[in-house]
């Protein structure tokens, strides 16, 4: 296997680069009373001493011998000349010096123990990175050890080419073990399995490979039979039990990417062990993922079988109306006729006969009857006309997941073992006496009947309680990823137990539950009794209480009109570009195209117009066969290989990260905040073509399937995060996401959202992990405040007051509480994930409510902090509008097909998501620095500008941008480095 180049000179640069920090400086470059005794023995004068004395410094760190002719940073000199009260005038080049250089260097190493690096080191550096390199592929993460060990072993760093090649073949080593490992296990049988993957399918012009990787087509009981196919034949090549548990997961899942983009005939010319292993990889990935497919399906036809029971209900009551009504009509006569009868003494039976003939009287009775069935009144009795929907496939679903259950779920798994077993025939029918602690009270009227248990209500209550199980993690499936058991995504309880004892819990919160219990009730505590008085003195700031309703006094528009005027000149001003000369322009500024690196080599890509074409045609949705066909002398073919070799989450995320790197520095982005503020919001896109049977589809934005394209933007603009997510489950899992994982340098201190953006365990994670949160909720008044006991000290607040907090449940479960943000925090769990399934949790669970607990504290204390703070609400708002106006940009960018989502699999629609993220990012930087360049143009002419109206600018305009059109990359204007664009004249 030939070497590849694992470093570049300018990641081997930062290695050995000198610390910024002066701390660091003064740690590492402080002399010791020894030092100081030795360099003034070993050598004669002061010119000699601190040559010495700098010659040792460089050694300790970074650990290299410097250059003959070499000038040393300042800042080290300062600090070694101070030491030695030396002046650092007598520092010399070494040019004419030589030999006294290496008799300094011969008793430096003798007294300090340094070593030139040989090939005796060699071998041992290779010995000492085999774990490491087992780990992690990154070139740069393995060059930091490498160094790390020789700086620990007092041996000096060798030059950058033997660097990279014990870096290259400690890679390379890394991966035949890997191969070995996964290969070795495997009997002849399942080799022979495997080589039959690549071949054809029967009839068909796909491998069978190919087959396993495909994504579902449609959400229905067919396609899920297809999926579950897929399952069972990749069960059917019965791969060891454990195989893979050995590898680490990111190289696993490095291998599995890798394989998934060779053909065929690709895999069959590797060597064996590389081969089998490469299938062994693809087939892990592609079995938790196909699991995961597999439970989306069901919970997507579960969901719509009660869609169709609810339209079923509101048709039926809507052609029933006008019958209702008739009916109404005649009871209301009889009605009638029956209290004048009494007043008047006529015979009352005299008095319904005067109304309506006894036959159409029990004529309309029956009609009522039908009419006030229960049916009418609950949807959940039309769900059985789907019954057969979920028939088709039931059985193979519950047989093929290998569901496990904690003990609050160990009846719905008796339950659904006795499925299995009546699926498969082993019994005839439902055994008298079930399992039925699961079923809810709504469902009880439909399964237990007069005739027995109604068998399509038990097994529709089934799949229905399934999916909630599933969520909240009661139940789970061996080999998922999304859906397996909840303690596999913790840090484990003995891990915690001892990075809680060492103090090593990466969270900035007391551990002492009372000491942060205390901390929290006193200020929630003084926090009401100060809005108490406030209201009590009617002094709440902008607000006033009508009804015992705290009605809080609108914003006004803040932007000045001067403000407006401004923007508009300064937009008319910035030069007109075609997006493709923007994107080019902006990678000029810094090589974020660096970052799309190949997949197998970590090499840069050479094409780079053609990388840029592949990324503006996810940013404007056009795709990359239309987008060959407007961009001359681009083949799809290329395009399409690109995409498969450089495009991919992780790169998109780096691009994305040195974009909005340089945007946060420039100094004009300080006029829009400090860069520790953000919001974050999801917009939503339609679902077409092949992707609308796969879109969800969410009753607030109408009836059609879409999905949404979920951002934080900082208050400098900055979209520093994109997730895309489903749009039926509700924002506030995903808030978290874009604080915790994005790749930039932007460190957010505060956090907005609207309503949908909150719940009470996000408020609780939030002060856990180190973020102020604050929500814009809506209907604020509906939402009740809780206070740390019962008083009658806060009759103000009595009509907003909910109750009292549950001290008690957040102490019993504290220490679950921290290893639940720890495990966040330290990336063993994403927070969306988790989010999800404590919301999911049942109210008893004891985790979910402690932690619901903390939230109504964090939340009653921001509650209170909106009525007293004008500035908060403005702050908010001000956040809030920056992110809504950047989804204005991004829908103006994302306009072909309709602004619609066609891609089928979800991982080209979050490259789709990324790719807009990064084209917007890049116009938000060329905007900002050509509005810097427009008021500097407006001053050097003599107009007097405001810099209190400067904040009020925006780089979120593309009026001056030309999305449209052929994508051609100019090479004809090319701006040297330092150079920018005229500006237009007005």
């Amino acid at each position: 296997m030939a070497l590849r180049k694992s470093i570049t000179e300018q990641e081997f640069t930062s290695l050995i680069n000198i610390p910024q920090s002066g701390e660091e400086l003064i740690r590492i470059y402080s002399l010791s009373d020894d030092d100081i005794i030795f360099i003034k023995a070993s050598c004669r004068g002061k010119t000699n001493h601190i040559r010495v004395s700098v010659l040792l410094s460089y050694m300790k760190f970074p650990g290299i011998i410097i250059p003959t002719v070499f000038i040393p940073d300042e800042r080290i000199l300062d600090l070694l000349c101070n030491q030695l009260e030396i002046d650092k005038s007598h520092w010399k080049d070494y040019d004419n010096l030589a030999e006294t250089r290496q008799d300094h260097i011969n008793i430096l190493r003798k007294n300090y123990g340094y070593e030139n690096f040989s090939s005796t080191y060699y071998t041992d550096s290779l010995f000492n990175l085999t774990k490491f390199t087992l780990q992690t592929d990154k070139g740069i993460l393995i060059a930091q050890q490498l160094v790390k060990f020789l700086r620990d072993a007092k041996i000096l760093i060798p030059r950058i080419s033997v660097v990279q090649k014990i870096c290259s073949e400690a890679l390379i080593n890394a991966e035949k073990q890997i191969h070995d490992t996964l290969s070795s296990v495997l009997s002849n049988h399942q080799k022979q399995l495997l080589d039959t993957l690549l071949n054809l399918q029967e009839k068909s012009s796909i491998s069978q490979l190919n087959w396993l990787k495909q994504s579902p087509q449609a959400v229905n009981s067919k396609f899920l039979l297809m999926h579950i196919k897929r399952l069972k034949t990749i069960k059917d090549i019965d791969l060891p039990k454990d195989i893979g548990k050995d590898i680490h997961q990111t190289r696993l899942l490095k291998i599995a990417r890798e394989g998934r983009q060779m053909t065929p005939q690709h895999l069959r010319d590797f060597e064996e062990s590389r081969r089998y292993a490469t299938l062994v990889a693809i087939l892990l990935e592609t079995k938790a993922s196909i699991i995961d497919e597999i439970i989306e399906m069901n919970d997507k036809i579960i969901g719509s079988l009660f869609r169709y029971a609810k339209n079923t209900q509101a048709q039926k009551m809507q052609e029933s109306g006008k019958s209702m009504g008739e009916q109404l009509g005649v009871f209301f006569k009889i009605g009638n006729a029956l209290l004048d009868a009494r007043e008047t003494g006529e015979d009352p039976f005299d008095a319904v006969e005067s109304v309506i003939s006894w036959e159409a009287l029990a004529q309309s009775i029956l009609e009522a009857k039908n009419l006030t069935a229960k049916q009418n009144f609950d949807s959940l009795y039309f769900i059985s006309d789907k019954y057969f929907t979920i028939k088709k496939y039931g059985g193979e679903f519950l047989k093929e997941l290998e569901l496990r259950s904690a003990p609050v779920a160990e009846d719905i798994l008796k339950a659904i073992n006795i499925l299995i077993d009546l699926y498969e025939g082993k019994i005839k029918r439902l055994p008298e006496k079930l399992p039925s602690s699961f079923i809810r009270k709504r469902w009880e009227e439909l399964v237990f009947t007069e005739n027995g248990i109604d068998r399509k209500f038990y097994e529709l209550c089934i799949f229905s309680e399934l999916k909630n199980h599933l969520r909240s993690g009661d139940l789970w499936v061996q080999g998922s990823r999304q859906y397996k058991d909840f303690e596999d995504y913790l840090i484990p309880s003995d891990r915690f137990t001892e990075m809680r004892d060492q103090n090593g819990v990466p969270l900035d919160v007391a551990l002492n539950v009372e000491e942060f219990l205390s901390e929290r009730m006193e200020l929630l505590s003084n926090k009401i009794q100060i809005v108490c008085k406030l209201i009590e003195s009617n002094e709440l700031p902008d607000s006033s209480i009508i009804n015992d309703r705290i009605k809080i006094k609108p914003l006004e528009n803040t932007v000045p009109e001067e403000a407006e005027v401004l923007g508009k000149k300064i937009y008319s001003l910035l030069p007109l570009i075609k997006i493709t000369d923007l994107l080019k322009e902006v990678d000029q500024w810094m090589g974020f195209t660096d970052q799309f690196t190949h997949l197998k080599s970590g090499n840069k890509s050479n094409d780079k117009n053609f990388l840029l074409t592949v990324i503006l045609s996810d940013a404007i949705n056009l795709g990359l066969r239309k987008m060959s066909e407007a961009s001359p002398g681009t083949s799809y073919a290329k395009l399409s290989w690109l995409q498969a070799w450089h495009i991919r989450d992780e790169t998109y995320s780096s691009a994305l990260a040195e974009i909005i790197n340089v945007q946060s520095a420039h100094p004009f982005s300080s006029y829009w905040g400090e860069g520790k503020t953000s919001s974050s919001d999801g917009q939503r896109f339609a679902t077409g073509s092949y992707a609308q049977r796969t879109g969800n589809i969410n009753p607030k934005y109408g009836s059609g399937p879409g999905v949404q394209f979920y951002t934080h933007v900082s208050d400098q603009y900055a979209p520093f995060h994109t997730k895309v997510i489903n749009v039926g489950v509700r924002d506030a899992t995903y808030v978290l996401d874009g604080l915790l994982y994005h790749e930039s340098d932007v460190q957010i201190e505060e956090h907005y959202t609207d309503t949908s953006g909150f719940t009470d365990h996000v408020f609780a994670l939030m002060q856990l992990l180190g973020f102020k949160f604050a929500p814009r909720i809506r209907d604020l008044n509906d939402k009740k405040l809780f206070i740390p006991e019962a008083s009658t000290g806060y009759s103000a607040l009595s009509e907003h007051i909910g109750g009292t907090i549950n001290s008690k449940k957040i102490i019993q479960n504290w220490d679950e509480i921290l290893r639940l943000a720890a495990s966040i925090k330290n990336g063993t769990v994403t927070a969306s994930l988790i989010v999800k399934k404590i919301g999911s949790y049942p109210r008893q669970n004891g985790l979910a409510v402690a932690l619901r607990e903390l939230g109504k504290i964090e939340r009653t204390l921001f509650m209170l902090d909106w009525y007293m703070s004008p500035e908060l609400r403005r702050r908010v708002t001000a956040g809030l509008n920056k992110g809504e106006a950047r989804n204005a940009l991004a829908r103006a960018v994302y306009f072909n097909r309709f602004g619609e989502v066609r891609e089928r699999s979800f991982e080209n629609q979050r490259y789709k998501a990324s790719g807009l993220n990064l084209v917007t990012a890049a116009i938000v930087l060329w905007n900002t620095v050509y509005i810097e360049k427009a008021v500097q143009h407006l001053k050097e002419q003599g107009e007097e500008i405001n810099e209190e109206l400067l904040q009020y600018l925006s780089p979120l305009g593309w009026e001056h941008i030309h999305l449209t059109g052929d994508y051609v990359w100019e090479e004809r204007i090319k701006l040297k480095k330092g150079e920018f664009r005229s500006l237009r004249k007005v």
